[in-house]
């Protein structure tokens, strides 16, 4: 059985993970993704199962996983917007992730982006090893307002982490749970255009779709408050890049704070670069060993399962 892996951070982290896998009866081959439909297509056909990451499987590269020997796609992670989902279930090619296992890292790194920002940590950081000691002037969380858009699993851990800061959170769903608002105190909107010239801080914490792409864009930035701060945790595209840079270059917003580009690995030059508001981290808000460790077990573990049932 031919295996492919193309999650860095499955093959980068050592754990159980890496042990369950190696223990199978496994032809395993690691490539480094995310991967593009020009380096997918000449090699998925020779693979029974992948192991993937936000590699581009596109119509054309499942369909020629099909006229080889392709049967599953195991994604690490929850997003499966990089996947045709319509195809594999026309091609019949099962498709599996691993939800409710790394919203605790990801709403940590939210408020670790958030706080390096406020508190001017890695301004100050940069001034120490200078031997210099210059103090900044910072801001505090407490009894600010966050809108938090998504309230999955990683945005109600958002927005408990954002009540033990003292924060008044509004939080934005297209479904009101009741119960979740209720307990945590949340002030729910299912029009979060409604809310905007009212919050400090705006997490973005939904999945990416025909709906949300760009849902942060040049009509949505102008209701910003002038000194909001943008944090976007989930996908790249949920905001329009064109408007954010006039927005920043504008002085429209206070700043940004993202885990995630609209293409990974960042381009060259990315426009974001230019700003001294802007904090860019590579995509590594769940990527520490508890969390690849679970998200690692549970992407095997599909597999595995997959295979008892049909071998």
């Amino acid at each position: 059985m031919q295996l492919l892996i193309t999650s860095t951070s499955f093959q980068d982290t050592p754990g159980k993970h890496q042990e369950l896998i190696k223990n199978q009866n496994f032809d395993i081959d690691n490539l480094r993704g995310p991967l593009t439909e020009d380096e997918l297509l000449p090699i998925i056909d020779k693979y029974d199962y992948i192991i993937c990451g936000d590699d581009e499987y596109n119509e054309k590269v499942l369909e020629k996983g099909k006229k080889g020997r392709l049967k599953v796609l195991s994604k690490y992670g929850i997003g499966l917007d990089k996947i045709d989902l319509n195809c594999a279930e026309k091609l019949g090619l099962k498709v599996f992730n691993t939800p409710n296992i790394n919203s605790e890292a990801v709403a940590e790194h939210v408020f670790a982006l958030l706080l390096s920002f406020e508190k001017n940590i890695i301004k100050e950081d940069k001034i120490v090893q200078k031997n210099e000691w210059k103090r900044l002037i910072g801001h505090e969380l407490f009894k600010k307002n966050i809108l938090v858009m998504g309230l999955g699993a990683v945005g109600k851990e958002v927005c408990k982490r954002a009540n033990a800061f003292g924060m008044k959170v509004y939080g934005f769903d297209i479904v009101e749970n009741e119960k979740f608002n209720q307990e945590n105190n949340i002030h729910y909107t299912d029009d979060f255009k409604s809310v905007m010239n009212d919050v400090d801080y705006i997490s973005l914490n939904i999945p990416l779709n025909d709906h949300t792409k760009h849902i942060i864009n040049h009509e949505t930035l102008k209701l910003c408050k002038k000194d909001a701060i943008i944090i976007n945790t989930a996908r790249g595209e949920l905001i329009e890049i064109k408007a954010l840079v006039k927005c920043l270059n504008d002085k429209k917003i206070r700043g940004y704070l993202t885990d995630v580009l609209e293409k990974e690995p960042m381009i060259l030059n990315h426009p974001l670069l230019n700003f001294e508001n802007v904090i860019i981290t590579p995509h590594i808000g769940s990527r520490n060993y508890e969390t690849v460790e679970r998200q690692g077990l549970k992407a095997v573990n599909n597999l595995l399962n997959f295979l008892k049932q049909t071998l």
